[in-house]
């Protein structure tokens, strides 16, 4: 009887205990969920978004935390795949417990974590990914309740491509290289040849290649018999670098423009600086932008990271923000109350412009032109909505 009753002593204590710490950590700290390609063709890009949104974490956390407690960054790698998106997203709603989550910048990604947000209802702020299905189911047209971004989405991206080549260029004649294993750039493509035509353009043709193809000659040799004015290229950095150096050395000179995912550093060490001279792509945020607030943050992010932000590390730092924004209009960490106040999100001043977000959870903000000058991002047009 002593050694039972010993036992159940030692068993309470041990729930007890338990019981204490569960209640310390709910009470001290605010789980937020990072979900980013921080491994895999993405990972410059997601580890930057990452890091901008630690950014904002650390910030309110010197200041006193949120709604008095501090915020816990919980980060969860998809390893630039849909599969292990999805998989990375049920970790966090159901074994990390996070109230929210933000990041990610492949489309193909984002559209596979969103299905488990809105299953979870938990809702699910995005960094970067700009495809339109991200936010609205293509077959019912239905507006997904729990998923958000702080992103511009493609139709606006495409068209602004077109745009510029065909007003500021001055160019109409354009063959599209398609990356036929990403929704992102097949979306892109057909936005930007629909502008293209609308605007008196002319599509010579359209190619494509698959994510981790090595070798594009053949493919391009096709396209320098078509004798573009342009090359549209709306792919990530990695293939795009490839795709850049062999088509110089072909021989083809043909301006090249691009899309947000050309946005990393790997890009000029991949594709090498002179061949990426004569080539622009759209983004949502400029390097050397002269803004005094963009130029703090580059301050501060150089300093914390020892390299200077691209967009995705602005756009982690501006969904970190917003979601932030809306847990304290919500004066609660009960995701359906974060959801709501999300959705009525109005003129929020972010690093990368005032970010309302519209009926479809979609930002309206405006997107940036960057020239590559010997290997360096140059800023070149603002183009508003």
């Amino acid at each position: 009887m002593r050694n039972k009753f010993k036992a159940m002593i030692v068993m309470m204590l041990v729930g007890l205990m338990g019981t204490l710490a569960g209640c310390g950590g709910e009470s001290n700290t605010i789980k937020i969920g990072l979900l980013n390609e921080m491994t895999g063709g993405n990972a410059t890009l997601g580890t930057s978004s990452a890091n901008g949104a630690k950014m904002a974490f650390k910030e309110y956390n010197d200041k006193g935390g949120l709604l008095g407690k501090q915020i816990e960054a919980v980060v969860a790698d998809n390893k630039s795949e849909p599969a292990e998106a999805s998989n990375a997203m049920t970790k966090l709603v159901t074994q990390d417990k996070v109230v929210a989550v933000t990041g990610t910048f492949s489309s193909s990604n984002a559209i596979a974590a969103a299905s488990v947000a809105a299953a979870s209802k938990v809702p699910y702020l995005v960094s970067g990914a700009t495809n339109p299905k991200v936010t609205v189911d293509e077959k019912t047209g239905k507006v997904n309740d729990y998923v958000f971004r702080v992103c511009f989405i493609d139709p606006f991206q495409g068209t602004v491509a077109a745009n510029f080549a065909l007003n500021n260029l001055h160019l109409k004649k354009a063959v599209v290289l398609v990356d036929n294993s990403s929704d992102y750039s097949k979306g892109l493509s057909d936005f930007f040849k629909d502008a293209m035509k609308q605007g008196g353009g002319e599509i010579l043709g359209e190619e494509a290649y698959l994510q981790k193809d090595q070798d594009f000659k053949a493919i391009l040799t096709k396209i320098k018999t078509l004798n573009p004015d342009i090359v549209y290229i709306p792919g990530y950095y990695e293939e795009v670098g490839k795709i850049v150096k062999q088509a110089r050395e072909l021989g083809i000179t043909a301006v090249m423009i691009g899309a947000d995912g050309w946005d990393s550093p790997k890009l000029a060490e991949i594709a090498g600086a002179d061949a990426l001279n004569h080539t622009f792509f759209t983004n949502h945020y400029a390097v050397d932008s002269k803004e005094p607030v963009a130029q703090a943050f580059a301050e501060a992010y150089e300093k914390e990271y020892g390299q200077k932000p691209d967009a995705l590390a602005v756009l982690g730092y501006d969904a970190a923000k917003v979601l932030i924004d809306a847990i304290e209009r919500a004066n609660s960490t009960d995701p359906a109350k974060i959801t709501e106040a999300l959705a009525v999100t109005k003129d929020f001043n972010g690093i990368t412009g005032a970010i309302t977000l519209n009926e479809t959870h979609d930002a309206i903000k405006s997107a940036v032109v960057i020239e590559m000058i010997d290997g360096k991002q140059t800023f070149k047009a603002n183009v508003k909505p």
